[in-house]
């Protein structure tokens, strides 16, 4: 991870990663902050949590592409092809608005 964004400080992860086995696996990482976004068990109902709203939109941003909507790939290099060609779709489009 490190040799692919040698400039990640910060990793925000779900609250169902929280725990020794997330920290381990990241341990052999040095200066790197783990944010655990966790949600209150005192609030009922729909509650926006910091910084989980940006990897909802972007999910919802690649499950505009049909072809992410289910999952159809029998390989894992077939999957990070069909993402990453969603994922410039949406960059191109953005580009051309501008």
């Amino acid at each position: 991870m490190r040799d692919s964004y040698p400039s990640l400080v910060k990793l925000f992860a779900d609250g169902g990663y929280a725990g020794e086995k997330l920290r381990t696996a990241v341990a052999h990482i040095e200066s790197l902050a783990i944010d655990i976004v966790k949600r209150s068990d005192s609030v009922a109902g729909f509650v926006v949590l910091a910084k989980r709203w940006v990897v909802e939109r972007t999910f919802a941003w690649l499950n505009r592409c049909r072809r992410l909507a289910k999952d159809w790939e029998a390989s894992i290099a077939s999957s990070e092809a069909w993402l990453l060609i969603a994922s410039i779709r949406r960059t191109v489009r953005f580009v051309a608005r501008a």
